[in-house]
């Protein structure tokens, strides 16, 4: 019996020191679920994972075209299997680590594989590149993880093989961070939105005395050197670094909590840690967890700490850490001044929405957060309901609350005085009728794109909050839904999008839709993006079978390259003969201020070095083509990358649909439209222009008696404003078309209805027309405040209506408006000679 006893107490033993060992292994179809998540991360089907008690880890299979995202190193080399791509907690599922590349490696790589799966208490993949395909020189990089470790050990080993001396690199890269830093020979870094609570440092532990990663280090033929960092992941960056500095030798432990004088804890606030003494640096941030409490490790010695939260009074103290004697540090902060919202439409439904909080009086200029987040980005505010709270420093504000360019705004001055809420609320109306018409924006980005860290809520958060009603997934090169994460924040009835992407390279990019993401895979499933637009466009057509409506896009496209000179020789060669007929619609406008109606195909700025340099102007080269018979219709996006600057809203498109409600807007009938041309593109004013038989853009009508009437009227918000209306006749600006508030002032009005005329354009051949509405004088600064959108002027037009003149149908009548079409190699001087040339010639 108590041989049994032993037996049984034995084999239980074992089972549990078998479940808590380390483990390393590939990812199978059956393992894919198992792959840590977070907002960066980028784990598949033949990487492998690292996990034991404390963190979990995906090391990058040696797979075809592996890696982490678009922008983790750019060119034909930028692959990097044997990377380490995911770090997180276990269990947390919150990596924020684009990619941690050991010595910088990239490229091809010969074997990744499992060394040792964790059963004898260790784990370890490595990574290997032989010296016989790369140079002579052979790298062995080995990612180790015991129980007990909140991080990896990364042992990296260099071998010259050749018969040559060979200067090599020990330098490391990580990637994407905002806020980064060293101390105590450690790099750490934050999150890239606090509100994540995460951490990660890493340091050298083992190397040769007096080696300096930094500066380039000397192998001579059959030599070899190897060095070993710990990179640690905790809740903050200095949990991390303690964690690192834990590994080179003591450490003593600091705990506490932060409280405000009410006794409620303070999760929001940051913890900023320092040095002291002569060598005195960042150490980094502790971030307290939802009860205010935080603990850390950090070597011996004093530092500085300052507990701080918007809205409150900094908290500054010091503290002693010493090996074997625990420290205590609590804070007790003030009651943080705030702004209470409650903002709903006329009907008191709760809505999405924009508040900004622009100092005045003499007050700071407030900064809530990182640029690319909603929740505080600058001096901005995006919810995705209309209750919610921002905390705020004391001092005196205007308050302006918008949603996009259809609804009213609510502006308040504010004096907020500490440890006061101040509760501002109202109802936006809508005053804008768009009736039969949704918003559209057929180009943003998220962190899954890889070129930018706006997180994906984030993005979507913005979009509802400048109203936008329908805006593809389009990631770049990667296909992606948006649509579980509109699920998951509850706003299915203000926004709709279907699955895509953006085909993106060193040339021409393309968006296009639908497409179905499949999971684990390398970039969704995505195709590869080819330097010929064509191949790409017709790829991207066929892709996972042929679909009658699929969108095809190239995006802020290159109009000289694309369309008139394809080698950049000075020759006007057709440019990528037969791409017009390949894609639906380019990007006239793409989150800048419209050139529609500047009349030339050049403009002048200053480059990096100060110096003058030309560029060409699309939208006027957009009106060449259409007169030399291209019919791809012109888009409006924003192409967002952040949610404050380059944001949303600044452009979009307004296209025809049988439900103004967004749950129902079918992508379908939205695409059929957009490749029709039946659009408007606007940074405010909802513009609507029809012929008397109805005919609107996009669409053919026949002239009656040598003449068109347009029925023309723009309706604006009480933020934006118009002063102009022009009518262009093939592209054309006809001197007797231009109306003016300061020449024409009983032609516009002041309430939402700004302009509401009917025009009668002459004409003498077939003819294209669209008609802009602009603000000349006005710009859109109450709707975007300190934000780089605020400087664009009011702008709205429209894909051409096009004339038959003489029952033979539309025919382009060729007319480059007074330039030759332009070419590459143009300098600053021989564009300016173009425009004298121009403005010489006999109209």
């Amino acid at each position: 019996m108590k041989l049994r006893l032993f037996a049984v107490l034995t084999f239980l033993i074992s089972v549990a020191l078998v479940h808590a060992a380390p483990e390393a292994f590939e990812v199978g179809p059956a393992q894919k679920d198992q792959l840590p998540r977070g907002k960066e991360a980028d784990g598949i089907i033949g990487d492998f994972i690292l996990r034991n008690d404390k963190v979990e880890a995906v090391i990058s299979g040696n797979l075809p075209l592996r890696r982490a995202n678009m922008s983790t190193f750019y060119g034909s080399n930028g692959i990097t299997p044997g990377c380490l791509y995911d770090l997180t907690l276990k269990g947390e599922n919150n990596d924020q680590l684009t990619i941690f590349a050991p010595t910088q490696q990239q490229g091809t790589v010969s074997w990744v594989r499992v060394i040792k799966d964790g059963h004898d208490g260790e784990a370890v993949v490595e990574c290997a590149v032989t010296g016989a395909n790369h140079d002579g020189l052979a790298r062995y990089h080995q990612y180790r993880l015991r129980d007990g470790w909140q991080g990896l050990k990364i042992t990296t080993t260099l071998v010259n093989e050749s018969a040559e001396v060979k200067k090599v690199s020990l330098m490391d890269k990580w990637t994407n961070f905002l806020r980064m830093g060293s101390a105590l020979g450690i790099a750490w870094a934050d999150a890239v939105d606090p509100a994540d609570k995460a951490g990660y440092a890493y340091g050298l532990i083992e190397a040769p005395a007096g080696l300096a990663p930094a500066r380039p280090y000397e192998l001579a033929p059959g030599a070899s050197v190897t060095i070993t960092r710990f990179l640690a992941v905790g809740h903050s960056p200095v949990e991390a670094l303690g964690l690192v500095a834990a590994q080179r030798g003591p450490v003593g432990q600091v705990s506490g909590t932060v409280r405000d004088t009410a006794g409620a804890p303070v999760s929001s606030a940051e913890i900023l840690v320092r040095t002291t003494g002569d060598f005195d640096a960042n150490v980094g941030v502790v971030h307290p967890d939802a009860e205010g409490r935080f603990a850390f490790a950090l070597p011996e010695g004093k530092y500085s700490v300052n507990f701080t939260d918007i809205g409150r009074a900094d908290v500054p103290q010091t503290v002693e850490v010493k090996a074997g004697t625990p420290a205590k540090l609590d804070a007790a902060m003030a009651i943080a001044a705030a702004i209470h919202f409650q903002i709903t439409d006329a009907n008191g439904r709760s809505i999405p929405c924009k508040a900004q909080f622009l100092a005045v009086g003499g007050t700071e200029p407030v900064n809530l957060g990182p640029i690319n987040r909603a929740h505080g980005c600058v001096d901005q505010y995006h919810s995705e309901k209309g209750d919610f709270r921002v905390q705020i420093p004391p001092g005196k504000y205007r308050v302006v609350v918008t949603r996009g360019i259809e609804y009213s705004h609510l502006e308040q001055q504010v004096t907020l005085a500490p440890g006061v809420t101040f509760d501002f609320s109202g109802k936006l109306q809508r005053l804008v009728d768009t009736h039969g018409w949704v918003s559209a924006d057929y180009h943003n980005h998220s962190t899954e794109s890889g070129d930018n860290t706006c997180g994906t809520p984030d993005r979507i958060i913005n979009l509802v909050a400048e109203h936008i009603q329908f805006a593809p997934t389009t990631e770049h090169n990667r296909l992606f839904d948006w649509r579980p994460i509109i699920d998951r924040l509850g706003l299915s009835e203000e926004i709709q999008t279907v699955s895509g992407m953006e085909l993106t390279g060193a040339a021409a990019h393309l968006n296009s839709f639908p497409f179905q993401p499949v999971p684990r895979t390398q970039d969704n499933g995505a195709p590869v993006w080819d330097p010929d637009p064509r191949i790409a466009a017709i790829t991207l057509r066929d892709w996972q079978g042929s679909e009658p409506d699929r969108w095809v896009q190239i995006n802020h496209p290159d109009m000289v390259k694309d369309f008139i000179d394809s080698k950049g020789s000075g020759y006007a060669d057709g440019g990528f003969h037969g791409l017009a007929e390949l894609i639906d619609g380019i990007e006239t406008q793409n989150g800048v201020t419209s050139r529609i109606l500047l009349g030339q195909p050049f403009e002048f700025y200053k480059n990096s070095e100060g110096k003058e340099a030309v560029a060409t102007v699309r939208e006027f080269i957009w009106l060449q083509m259409l007169n030399r018979g291209h019919r791809y219709a012109a888009m409006a996006v924003n192409d967002a990358h952040t949610v404050y600057n380059n944001g949303v809203g600044g452009w979009r498109m307004y296209l025809p649909s049988k439900s103004d409600k967004p749950a129902e807007i079918d992508w379908r009938e939205n695409c059929r439209h957009a490749k029709a041309g039946h659009s408007y593109l606007t940074t405010g004013p909802f513009l609507q222009v029809q012929t008397e038989d109805g005919t609107g853009p996009g669409d053919t009508t026949r002239a009656v008696g040598g003449s068109v009437k347009l029925k023309v009227r723009v309706q604006c918000t009480d933020w934006i404003d118009i002063d102009r209306v022009q009518v262009l006749v093939n592209g054309r600006q006809i001197p007797e078309l231009n109306f003016t508030r300061a020449a024409n002032p009983k032609m516009f009005r002041d309430g939402v209805v700004k302009f509401e005329e009917t025009i009668t354009v002459p004409l003498h051949e077939a003819a294209h027309l669209i008609v802009v509405a602009c603000g000349e004088h006005s710009d859109l600064s109450v709707g975007y405040g300190t934000s780089e959108q605020a400087k664009m002027h009011p702008c709205a037009y429209h894909n051409p209506i096009f004339v038959d003149f003489d029952g033979q149908g539309f025919k382009p009548n060729g007319d480059t408006l007074g330039f030759p079409l332009p070419v590459a190699r143009m300098s600053v001087e021989e564009a300016r000679r173009e425009i004298e040339t121009n403005e010489k010639a006999p109209k």
